[in-house]
């Protein structure tokens, strides 16, 4: 899973074929966890 950016903690990053979902960002910090939709507007969903 490559790491687009790294910031204050948070990892952003993505998966190359997640299940044939809309287009989105997975982000972590220790143990949080959050994906943001990128289509058709931004959605955020947290674990």
């Amino acid at each position: 899973m490559p790491t687009v950016l790294h910031e204050r903690g948070y990892r952003f990053h993505f998966y190359a074929s997640d299940g044939g979902e809309p287009a989105h960002v997975h982000i972590s910090r220790g143990n949080g966890y959050a994906k943001v939709w990128l289509e058709p507007s931004v959605q955020a969903q947290y674990f």
